[in-house]
C-alpha cells in the first residue's frame, strides 16, 4: 500500500523538522523500503509509479507540490542528482538514493530492479 505523505499526513512533516528538508529526506528514505518523490503532474513520476505498483510495491510517495516543505526537499535532492538534471521523480530504496526515471528504468530492464526490492524489503516474491 502506498502512504502519500505529502497529502494525508502534513503534519507529521512537521515532527521530522519542517526547517530541515535534508533531515525530512534522511528520516523519510531511513524508514520506508521504498521512497518516490513526486509531482502531482509530471508524467515521468507517474511512470515510475505505474512501474512500482505493477512490480507489486507498495512506495512511500511524497507529492512534492501538495508538501510545505516541497520546494525545499526539491532542492535537497537537486543536489543528490548528478549533471543538473531534473530532480524529480526521485527514488529511494533500501534508505540509498536509487537515482530518477533513467536509473529506475535501467536497473528494471537490466534485471537489478527487483533483487533491490527484495534486499529492500519491498518484495517477498
Amino acid at each position: 500500500m502506498a502512504s502519500n505523505i505529502g497529502i494525508e499526513t502534513e503534519a507529521s512533516a512537521t515532527t521530522m523538522m519542517l526547517d530541515n528538508p535534508y533531515k525530512i529526506v534522511r528520516q523519510l528514505a531511513s524508514t520506508n523500503a521504498v521512497v518516490l518523490f513526486s509531482m502531482s503532474g509530471c508524467c515521468m513520476c507517474t511512470v515510475a509509479k505505474r512501474l512500482l505498483f505493477g512490480l507489486g510495491v507498495g512506495p512511500t510517495i511524497i507529492e512534492l507540490d501538495h508538501h510545505g516543505a516541497g520546494p525545499d526537499i526539491q532542492a535537497v535532492l537537486f543536489q543528490l542528482v548528478a549533471d543538473g538534471r531534473q530532480p524529480v521523480p526521485a527514488v529511494f530504496v533500501g534508505g540509498k538514493f536509487l537515482g530518477g526515471i533513467e536509473t529506475l528504468m535501467a536497473c528494471h530492464i537490466n534485471g537489478t530492479l527487483v533483487p533491490l526490492l527484495k534486499e529492500a524489503g519491498a518484495l517477498w516474491l
